[in-house]
């Protein structure tokens, strides 16, 4: 068996199948203005579908104003927003790429900076410059950590209106054209809110034992598998551990994986941490190569649907035993194709398939020969260095 067999293998999520299993993880760009799509977006998402992603996933979108990370943040809770978003899917879908978008709500870590200004909470100095704060809400008034605003606890009202908030978002990605819509229920947002004891201090149907901590995500879901139809798939993404004092452990949300599963999601994504803002705490997940790959093999032991990993992914042999090993059955990648947008192609080269077949035709009729080439010259002893050989051997001491 080729070492590419498992990677080249097709994965079926629900009504959809993958045509590999590399895929392009959902990473924030900061770079939308009142939640509108750009032609940055556009050329950003292009290039990684390009670059042979068997799904290309959309960045966190928001699906109301409040629920936005940034004021920068893509944004789906207007009709105005899908003409944009659907120019992205179509290009996805045209190029061989699974067009799919991750709809997100930040709840109380809404209301900051861009990472590259510390991503901390938003203050007067920056409502001076324009981009005032605003109000978050969460599951309790509990802030994310010091300095971090206290949010507005949703009462059941609120918490109406939020789940009719997804479904609208969900119906908007599938008219845009979105194969796979994934829910953000990871890194301390919403989600994630309420099902993490760290972040939920209610003592209604909402909070307080764990049956009742899952019951606004599992409603959120329940509610959006019904919006999304049985044409496009449903993902979740999901912190397997908090990695703090009293948080979620895995054992624990391999038990709320199952419920996911049973209320119609299709595909797991496995990442870790964000309920707490405080990066000193020592019990935080150690990032270190593939470090969420214990995590995702736990999960994909309590469900039947699959499961993918994300973090640190950087060699195809690494990939490719993640897969075969059965830690996941999809790898996402996301510094890794920042990097390299043509990473998917480049690994299935590096594990064995030198056909150029999996490359959009304009490229791949050019690159077989000309990667030809290079195998002959080199077969002959050229090197891309051997026309200075002689003038290098010229200028040596006697």
């Amino acid at each position: 068996m080729e070492n590419t067999d498992v990677l080249r293998a097709p994965l079926v999520v629900g009504p959809i199948e993958l045509p590999h299993r590399l895929a392009v993880s959902p990473m924030c760009t900061y770079a939308a203005a009142e939640g509108f799509a750009t032609d940055f977006h556009l050329v950003h998402l292009g290039r990684l579908a390009l670059g042979g992603a068997a799904l290309t996933m959309v960045e966190a979108t928001a699906v109301e104003p409040q629920g936005r990370i940034s004021h920068h943040d893509l944004g789906i809770w207007s009709d105005d927003h899908v003409p944009g978003l659907r120019r992205i899917a179509d290009f996805l879908s045209t190029h061989g790429s699974i067009p799919g978008i991750q709809l997100g709500h930040a709840g109380r870590r809404a209301s900051v900076r861009e990472p590259w200004r510390a991503g901390a909470p938003l203050d007067d100095t920056d409502a001076a410059a324009g981009y005032a704060p605003w109000t978050v809400e969460g599951p309790s008034a509990l802030p994310a950590g010091p300095g971090w605003p206290t949010p507005d606890a949703l009462d059941e009202s609120g918490i109406r209106r939020s789940i009719a908030r997804w479904v609208e978002a969900a119906e908007r990605a599938v008219s845009a054209g979105f194969r796979i819509v994934e829910l953000h229920g990871a890194h301390g947002y919403l989600l994630h809110e309420f099902l993490s004891p760290v972040a939920n201090a209610r003592t209604d149907a909402y909070g307080g034992d764990a049956e009742r901590r899952m019951r606004y995500p599992l409603e959120v879901v329940a509610a959006v598998r019904e919006a999304v139809g049985t044409n496009a798939a449903l993902a979740y993404r999901l912190s397997a551990v908090d990695g703090v004092a009293g948080g979620l452990t895995v054992e624990e949300t391999a038990v709320f994986a199952r419920r996911l599963q049973d209320a119609g999601v299709d595909l797991i994504d496995v990442s870790s941490g964000g309920v707490s803002t405080d990066r000193s705490i020592e019990t935080r997940v150690r990032r270190g190569f593939a470090f969420h790959a214990d995590f995702s093999r736990r999960i994909r032991e309590s469900v039947d649907v699959p499961v993918a990993t994300v973090g640190l992914v950087v060699e195809p042999e690494q990939a490719r035993l993640l897969v075969a090993s059965g830690d996941a059955d999809l790898i996402l990648l996301g510094r890794t194709v920042l990097d390299d947008p043509n990473w998917p192609h480049h690994a299935m080269r590096r594990l064995g398939d030198a056909s150029f077949e999996s490359w959009d035709v304009r490229f791949g009729s050019a690159l077989g020969p000309h990667a030809a080439l290079i195998e002959r010259l080199g077969a002959a002893g050229e090197t891309p260095l051997s026309r200075f050989r002689p003038q290098a051997d010229a200028h040596r001491p006697g």
